[in-house]
């Protein structure tokens, strides 16, 4: 097994491992994901799934798909068991952003610039976290961000071609949940000094 192969298998199972918890918590009721954010995640990651494939990132891409997939399948649950369908403002620029990404990479024929919109417009994204676990650390998993920054060191790793089109997004996006991760500790230790 060639090491691309080992990280793209590696990616896969951790993929699965940390989209688990949540689909059960969806379908047990307990949680309740916002269809329209989910909607965009969705269609970001399958845009920069096929975008990666075009760059010839190769079998190091399939991880990025099953995210895009499973993402898909939580906007889908999220609308039939009315999930949680507050949209904001924030939320149609996010859409049109993540969709414009689509006629930019026609009109350039480059999937650099596809990939270059839709990372910015994941990390935006966590914008709304990080300050939600700044005000409550324990609102969200510290496992669940750190197996995804695992994930996408992963996939990284995976990877059959390096450039920007194929790194940009399992980098960022890792760095990023590293930061939740990190802010999360932070929040919790601090509070338990405090105590």
């Amino acid at each position: 097994m060639s090491h691309h192969a080992f990280f793209s298998a590696l990616a896969m199972a951790l993929t699965l491992v940390g989209f688990y918890p949540y689909l059960r918590g969806i379908l047990s009721g307990s949680t309740r994901p916002h269809v329209f954010s989910w909607g965009i995640w969705a269609s970001t990651t399958l845009v920069v799934f096929f975008a990666q494939i075009e760059a010839g990132g190769g079998i190091g891409a399939w991880p990025i798909g099953a995210s895009g997939v499973l993402t898909t399948l939580i906007a889908v649950l999220a609308w039939r068991r009315r999930g949680d369908m507050s949209i904001t403002r924030a939320d149609w620029v996010f859409l049109v952003l993540a969709l414009s990404s689509l006629p930019l990479w026609y009109l350039t024929d480059d999937a650099t610039w596809a990939v270059v919109v839709l990372t910015v417009v994941d990390l935006l994204g966590f914008g709304p976290t990080f300050r939600k676990v700044r005000a409550a650390p324990y609102s969200e998993s510290c496992g669940f961000y750190g197996l995804f920054a695992l994930r996408n060191a992963a996939v990284v790793l995976a990877l059959e071609q390096h450039s920007l089109a194929t790194v940009l997004f399992p980098a960022a996006i890792g760095v990023a949940c590293v930061a939740l991760v990190l802010l999360i500790a932070w929040g919790r230790s601090r509070g338990a000094a405090s105590a």
